[in-house]
């Protein structure tokens, strides 16, 4: 009898608490209709820019216009603050669906000098350790998803093994897919949020292409189909002390975001 008075008790608060919430949600003034429009504008500028600042993931169209009027274009905010971060070391960049501050490209070396190889490129604020082989096959399953196993397979001309498909799954860049309509019914494999966030992708027509790949000297569909690719992609075990180089496809062609989050440091 207690437990369920205590229960009750335990709901009504929760209640009160959900109340007190909408009410304050309530009293937020989206509108700001009593400013002038200059200092409306200015005003919800920095309310965008404190949202995306304060967040570690990035932050979506749907929650920003939590604080804005609605006749706010979330599109011509996110313009002018950009403006205003011309010639900063950090910009506001469309990556996984929302907003994130990234820092630019061109001080992911000094970034990483700062504090080390392990402050990745991406905006997750983790590394991700990955070799060549890790990220052909990943971008194989990127360009072709949802696919299987057997299918990567037959792409590359070798086996890739469960390992590989393991480590990538156990860094969060590959999550299982629908079953393949194939006999037996495989698993196949699509890439997370967290792929798009690390490679600085907003969505994935944002890949960049198999010719401008290759014009940057960075893939052959060739040498692909031919299964001239780093060893290690069929071993039985994923070693990782492999001493593969890392592959430049991010920083290079990709290039999509190079940055690295506020959170990341």
């Amino acid at each position: 009898m207690a437990e369920a008075t205590r229960r009750r008790g335990g709901s009504r608060s929760d209640e009160s608490r959900s109340g007190e919430w909408r009410s304050a949600d309530q009293l937020f003034d989206r509108e700001l209709d009593h400013l002038p429009p200059e200092v409306r504008w200015r005003e919800w500028m920095q309310r965008v820019e404190a949202a995306i600042f304060a967040a570690s993931e990035p932050v979506t169209r749907e929650t920003l216009v939590r604080i804005v009027g609605k006749s706010c274009s979330i599109d011509l905010l996110i313009d002018d603050i950009r403006e205003e971060l011309r010639g900063r070391p950090y910009d506001l960049v469309a990556v996984a669906g929302g907003w994130k501050h990234l820092t630019r490209p061109a001080y992911a070396d000094a970034i990483r000098s700062a504090f080390g190889s392990a402050s990745g490129t991406g905006g997750g604020g983790r590394a991700v350790d990955l070799t060549q082989s890790d990220v052909l096959v990943l971008m194989c399953i990127a360009y072709f998803q949802p696919i299987t196993r057997g299918e990567l397979s037959s792409f590359f001309g070798k086996e890739i093994s469960r390992d590989l498909i393991s480590h990538l799954r156990g860094a969060d860049m590959i999550a299982s897919g629908p079953r393949s309509p194939t006999p037996g019914a495989p698993y196949t494999y699509v890439t997370t949020k967290e792929f798009m966030l690390e490679f600085g992708l907003d969505t994935l027509r944002d890949l960049p292409d198999f010719e401008a790949l290759e014009d940057a000297g960075l893939l052959s569909k060739e040498k692909l189909l031919a299964g001239d690719i780093p060893a290690g992609l069929g071993s039985g075990e994923h070693d990782e002390d492999e001493e593969e180089p890392k592959a430049q496809i991010v920083e290079d062609e990709m290039s999509l975001s190079g940055g690295l989050g506020r959170d990341s440091l």
